[in-house]
């Protein structure tokens, strides 16, 4: 076989097998990060819950990847036979829980009494967010179970009460709000129409190690080992340049970084590089 058609044929064979790969995998909103220069009277607005993502698709519990769900079937037996997307869910700051219980291929009966499947959109209903709102209401109202429930939407007029707002919910233990433009029809990847909105807070940390990165970053820093004030340790991996991964932070040096909230274990989640601290190397 000449080497133009043998390219051909793993050309095709990628292609089948690529799509083969992702056909199973459900249509998907996802979020880009609210920008105050929009009209916040033109969303919708709710709590971003800090679950796991489920997809309902009239017949089976998947991720926005595809993958199945495990999950029990008193669980699922009286979803109605329609196209449902939500979050499963069981308390603020309870992710790592969620996350095991949801990954089990066997599920166990008493972690999932803990969940809820909290339903934010009705997709397969063609008209705009508003009115899909309407209809999930409904078809949760109708449902009456006790761990099915719809996702609260409201309206502000400002972004001063918006701002007042986010800061309610967070003091609650939210993760965040979403804000989904009222208008808008289902549309799959990210847009404008779905934003989120969560509150980064930043604190200091000193500088006790340095990890080298694999990969791309071989020969380079791939992450820093810090300490935080209280004496508790954790690495931060993202949020660097190039330039300083070649030539990271010095050892003792006091760093800024960012953050949202705390694992279980009391280690800031989703830390990030922003400075090394202006009065330290």
């Amino acid at each position: 076989m000449n080497k133009p058609i043998l390219r051909l044929c793993c050309f095709v064979c990628f292609v089948f097998f690529y799509s083969s790969a992702h056909a199973n995998q459900p249509a998907v909103q996802l979020a880009k990060t609210y920008s105050d220069d929009l009209s916040v009277s033109d969303f919708l607005i709710s709590e971003k819950y800090d679950g796991v993502r489920a997809i309902w698709t009239g017949n089976k519990l998947v991720t926005r990847a595809g993958n199945p769900i495990h999950a029990p079937i008193w669980f699922t037996e009286r979803l109605p036979n329609v196209w449902l997307d939500g979050e499963l869910w069981s308390k603020h700051n309870d992710f790592q829980f969620i996350a095991s219980a949801t990954s089990k291929q066997v599920p166990i009966d008493h972690q999932w009494r803990q969940l809820k499947y909290m339903v934010f959109d009705a997709p397969d209903y063609q008209h705009t967010f508003l009115q899909r709102s309407q209809r999930y209401l409904k078809l949760i109202d109708d449902l009456n179970l006790p761990f099915v429930k719809p996702v609260e939407q409201f309206t502000v007029a400002t972004n001063e009460q918006l701002a007042a707002r986010l800061t309610e919910y967070i003091n609650q233990g939210a993760e965040g709000l979403i804000l989904h433009r009222k208008s808008a029809l289902f549309r799959t990847g990210r847009s404008d129409n779905l934003l989120k909105l969560k509150p980064f807070m930043d604190a200091e940390a000193r500088v006790v190690g340095v990890t080298l990165g694999k990969g791309k970053y071989r020969n380079q820093m791939g992450a820093l080992l810090v300490e935080m004030p209280s004496g508790r340790r954790f690495k931060i991996g993202s949020g660097f340049t190039d330039a300083q991964r070649a030539n990271p932070p010095q050892v003792g040096s006091i760093i800024t970084y960012q953050y949202h909230g705390y694992t279980a274990r009391g280690i800031p989640r989703f830390a990030s590089f922003l400075r090394v601290r202006s009065d330290h190397p």
